[in-house]
């Protein structure tokens, strides 16, 4: 089975039953794969709940989405996401770098996102 990495919006919707807000082919991967989501999606979670914008905070996201559907934090070494990240220079928001490039260095995976951004960037973006 292929690991697919999920982003900040598509782990927060998973967590919180939305798959509605889910496009056809990220529900399809979610169905299929593997799900990774980076340490940095944790920190980007954490940050939305402290302003007020999420509910529950990053601990608790994760525990849920781990126990329901088997998503596990990325163990790929920082310094190499850190160095793969150093190449985006495309954005100035280091969530969105780190997030990438972690799917990057992982040969390429898939990334669930919405964000335009990253999908014109990077090319194995799917929602």
């Amino acid at each position: 089975m292929s690991s697919v990495y999920l982003d900040t919006h598509a782990a927060v919707f998973l967590h919180a039953g939305e798959l509605e807000r889910l496009g056809t082919e990220g529900k399809r991967q979610i169905e299929a794969s593997d799900l990774l989501i980076s340490p940095m999606v944790l920190l980007e979670m954490n940050y939305l709940f402290e302003l007020k914008k999420i509910r529950y905070n990053a601990k608790e996201i994760y525990a849920a989405l781990n126990a329901s559907f088997g998503v596990t934090l990325c163990p790929i070494p920082f310094s190499d996401v850190s160095l793969q990240a150093l190449d985006l220079t495309w954005t100035r928001d280091p969530f969105d770098r780190i997030i990438v490039a972690q799917a990057q260095v992982n040969q390429n995976a898939t990334l669930i996102t919405r964000d335009r951004t990253l999908q014109i960037h990077y090319r194995r973006c799917v929602w």
